[in-house]
């Protein structure tokens, strides 16, 4: 019995070591332990280059799957090209131009009328993509220079009519005979938005999208910071020059520039800028240099700058401070000197 009894003990103290050694073990190799690093997961930046709209683009990009969107992003690009560009001859909208209507093949030309609609309204048809002829007239659209007379000036007034158009997803189209539509102020920041839209349908919450000087930014850039953006200094642009005015970090935020620096040409020892007044149907006179324009999505900011190109400083300012939604930074002429205004919220993401 005596012997039963210290075989018994000896074999639970045996099972209870090994309960203790077991226990001790599993806590050793499976309890969180501060001072061990798990491995990093290092995910390098992705950059697609190409050319779009008459310009090139740069998209950056930080995913986790390594993936490259770059057939996909120049896939979309085509189509949304062979909707809007008016330099592509069999373009949805070229051919709108030409005829009486045209149904919508692509998604993206309904919701860029529709946008354009709201800012004309808005800013009291200082936006107006109707202004087509006018553009042409004064040669900066597809179409060559010309001579330029009050007279014709005055016919083709009759033309910019945002109005007689009728449209809604399936279609649109005109009620007055020579009525056309150059999206070239809206249609550049609203592809940016459409290349954005798919990445965010792709998982991807870190990307700059850029397209000539606009940028839809979402989340942070590889240090954590904004996306960096510089504004052309225009007294150096007008030469073709790169150096820039302004330089902002910018998360979860869209910018759009406009301004008459670059696209002008002299005629006779005048000076005629690009952006033409709907109003007037000649180009516009103002102190205004450059319009830059911060706001939730490219589609809206790209518009509003040239809007506030077409109205000037004064109006330009009262309009954006009584928009919630709009944050902007003006270049401007002041006696010959070259000066800025940035407003309040945008002066945080400023960099010095």
């Amino acid at each position: 019995m005596d012997n039963n009894n210290r075989n018994k003990n000896a074999i639970y103290s045996l099972v209870l070591v090994l309960a203790v050694v077991g226990v001790f073990l599993y806590r050793k190799y499976n309890e969180p332990n501060p001072t061990k690093k798990e491995p990093e997961v290092l995910i390098e930046k992705i950059k697609l280059l190409g050319e779009t709209m008459g310009t090139y683009y740069t998209i950056a990009y930080f995913d986790s799957l390594n993936r490259n969107f770059q057939k996909e992003v120049d896939s979309v690009l085509i189509d949304y090209n062979n909707s809007l560009s008016t330099y592509i001859p069999n373009s949805e909208i070229s051919r709108f131009n030409k005829q009486d209507s045209v149904v919508f093949s692509f998604p993206y030309f309904y919701p860029v009328m529709k946008r354009s609609a709201e800012i004309y309204k808005i800013t009291g048809g200082a936006f107006n993509p109707t202004v087509m002829p006018l553009v042409n007239a004064w040669g900066f659209g597809p179409e060559r220079k010309s001579e330029v007379p009050q007279t014709l000036v005055d016919s083709l007034l009759d033309l910019v009519s945002f109005e007689s158009l009728e449209y809604d997803e399936s279609g649109i189209s005109k009620s007055k005979k020579g009525v056309s539509l150059d999206f070239s102020a809206i249609a550049k920041g609203n592809g940016i938005d459409v290349i954005a839209d798919y990445l965010k349908a792709q998982n991807i919450s870190n990307f700059m999208v850029l397209i000539g000087g606009e940028a839809n930014c979402l989340g942070g850039n590889e240090d954590g910071k904004g996306w960096v953006i510089g504004i052309d200094n225009p007294k150096f642009a007008e030469k073709g020059g790169a150096e820039g005015i302004g330089y902002f970090a910018l998360k979860d935020k869209s910018v759009a520039t406009s301004g008459n620096y670059r696209r002008f040409y002299v005629k006779d020892g005048k000076k005629y800028a690009h952006t033409i007044d709907p109003k007037t149907g000649f180009p516009v006179s103002h102190s205004l240099l450059s319009a830059t324009v911060f706001a939730p999505d490219c589609t809206t900011a790209d518009a509003y700058a040239t809007a506030f190109m077409v109205i000037g400083l004064e109006k330009a300012t009262e309009l954006v401070l009584n928009d919630n939604s709009l944050e902007a930074f003006f270049v401007y002429d002041s006696a010959g000197k070259m000066k800025t205004y940035t407003t309040e919220k945008a002066q945080a993401w400023q960099l010095e």
